[in-house]
């Protein structure tokens, strides 16, 4: 069966080339259009669309609102659209942290498509549609307190152990939130955490410098061949993948891949590395995301001797990515979001 869209854009001009776009597709087929979100309201009820197309700003009420309303009542697959999503900006960054599962950007009116962004917004509908069935609204938990971590974990940066461990991470669909719930309650001590997350480049310097300016460890961007400090965090840049090198005395660095696409196997890259690099010295951990992508390397890790932690399906926005890890046996532990930071910080401190 076709994949079935609801295209939502206040443009009569805009619904038309997207409409064009998704019904020359084999498998897609637009079910219905609507100029605004309430509209759109009622034609979700109706037409029961597989996926829908966002727009941003739109009268009567914005797309951002509508996604998030739409998420916490009747989560499903939606791929934004927007020319903000173009440089990286606050909206786009919210609407990922909102739980859209993709965005690209909005065809520019009287300039011609071409087969790259039509394939673009093929394969985001695509990517969306196989998110179906496992979107959920997240249920909030408690986190952990910063008080409480510097407790939990004290000068970790000073201790001799404290240089060998390392932490890497994996998600997709809705880790940027994810990741923040992770990083707010974390010590400046903590060692070097390593993260890859399928963002475009814009997205994930953007996302770098809103948590640096919320958490207390520092986070930015990952730069080849830098090392990887205690109490950083390090963002795999959109596009590129990321792995660990193990440095000796001197701990551990950081190797990019210039040609590493945006959505494909960047944490099980990561994780992998991390088997090599650090063994049982280090702790994977899989979160929200859509796919397989973490769930090899994830195995690698655990029988390495690494400890091996998977976000739960209620708190997961996608549960493709731990699903995966789970179904593969390569999780030693399973939790909800506002747990992960306090079990980290207890395996990091020896905490029984």
């Amino acid at each position: 069966m076709k994949i079935k869209v609801l295209v939502i854009d206040d443009s009569a001009v805009i619904r038309n080339i997207l409409g064009g776009i998704i019904n020359e597709q084999p498998d897609m087929m637009v079910v219905g259009s609507a100029p605004d979100p309430l509209v759109a309201r009622d034609l979700i009820r109706t037409l029961n669309p597989d996926v829908l197309t966002l727009d941003i700003e739109m009268p009567k009420m914005n797309g951002l609102s509508f996604l998030k309303r739409l998420m916490r009542v009747r989560p499903m697959p939606v791929v934004m659209l927007s020319s903000h999503t173009q440089d990286g900006s606050d909206i786009a960054f919210r609407a990922l942290a909102l739980g859209a599962v993709d965005f690209v950007a909005k065809p520019s009116i009287g300039t011609p498509v071409d087969a790259g962004y039509v394939n673009s917004i093929a394969e985001a509908i695509r990517g969306a549609h196989a998110a179906r069935g496992n979107l959920q609204p997240p249920q909030a938990s408690g986190g952990l307190g910063a008080s409480e971590a510097e407790a939990l974990l004290p000068n970790l940066g000073q201790q001799p152990s404290g240089a060998r461990r390392v932490v890497v991470m994996g998600a997709s669909t809705g880790g940027a939130e994810a990741l923040r719930e992770v990083l707010r309650g974390m010590p400046e001590d903590l060692p070097p955490l390593l993260v890859a997350l399928h963002m475009p480049g814009a997205i994930t310097k953007h996302l770098a410098r809103r948590l640096n300016e919320s958490c207390r460890v520092k986070v930015k961007e990952a730069e080849n061949g830098e090392p990887a400090l205690p109490g950083h965090v390090y963002l795999a840049p959109g596009g590129r993948h990321m792995r660990l090198e193990h440095h000796g005395e001197r701990g551990y660095g950081i190797a990019l891949e210039e040609h590493g696409p945006a959505n494909g196997q960047g944490a099980d890259l990561l994780f992998h590395s991390a088997a090599e690099a650090a063994g049982a010295d280090a702790i994977g951990v899989v979160m929200t995301g859509m796919g397989e992508d973490g769930a090899e390397g994830l195995a690698a890790m655990r029988a390495a001797g690494a400890f091996t932690l998977a976000q739960d399906e209620a708190t997961s926005i996608v549960f493709g990515m731990p699903r995966a890890a789970i179904e593969r046996q390569a999780v030693e532990t399973v939790a909800p979001l506002g747990q992960i930071a306090r079990i980290l910080v207890g395996k990091l401190a020896g905490a029984q």
